[in-house]
């Protein structure tokens, strides 16, 4: 079974929200433009919401325009009873009756657009989550691969650090017993001759009732 299927299987029966409208979904990307796959399949997704968002709301003006025109043409036609010969309001009646046409027309054509829109929106949605689970699958591989190489580079680095604080202890032990053989053969006055600058003796911590 190949990784899409393997998604696909997931998904399947479980209601995915409109990742581009997610905050969270952004922080997997923070710059878009390193993806491009991804950036392609987003846009596609926010293209069609913004297309859904326009017809809704035109389809909202245009319902309103023609509640408007119809309050209008009650009266004109009321009007245009009494006064048969008034031309200018036969015409402006006969243009309110066609521009109610064209908004039926316009909002039947809208109408089917948005039952449409939703199975679309769903899909290009479904394919960039689809997108987006097999980057972040990659992406965790990678770093579970980075996170085993850098374990095993702390535990070297542990060891070494392990075997490293033995050594100077024991270089430190033996310049301290190095330094009082010396002192004890060849005494005091011959040690300052040579001008020892380490005194492991002196620099040896001292302890506390030493400090008194």
């Amino acid at each position: 079974m190949s990784k899409e299927e393997a998604y696909e299987r997931a998904l399947v029966g479980k209601k995915i929200p409109v990742l581009t409208l997610d905050n969270k979904w952004y922080k997997l990307f923070p710059n878009l433009n390193d993806y491009p796959k991804v950036m392609k399949l987003a846009r596609s997704l926010n293209d069609l919401l913004k297309k859904q968002g326009k017809l809704n709301t035109e389809t909202k003006e245009i319902k309103n325009l023609k509640k408007k025109l119809m309050q209008e043409i009650v009266p004109m036609a009321d009007e245009l009873e009494q006064n048969p010969s008034d031309k200018t309001l036969e015409k402006k009646l006969d243009e309110n009756k066609h521009l109610i046409e064209e908004c039926n027309q316009k909002l039947e054509d809208y109408e089917d657009e948005l039952l449409e829109l939703p199975a679309q929106i769903e899909q290009a949605n479904r394919e960039l989550m689809l997108a987006t689970m097999e980057y972040c699958y990659e992406r965790m591989q990678s770093n579970t691969e980075d996170i085993v190489e850098i374990a095993k580079w702390v535990a070297d680095i542990r060891e070494e650090l392990k075997a490293n604080l033995v050594k100077k202890q024991e270089m430190e032990l033996y310049n301290k017993q190095m330094y009082s053989y010396m002192h004890d053969i060849f005494g005091a006055n011959v040690i300052e001759l040579f001008d020892m600058k380490y005194n492991p003796l002196e620099q040896a911590p001292k302890k506390p009732e030493e400090n008194k």
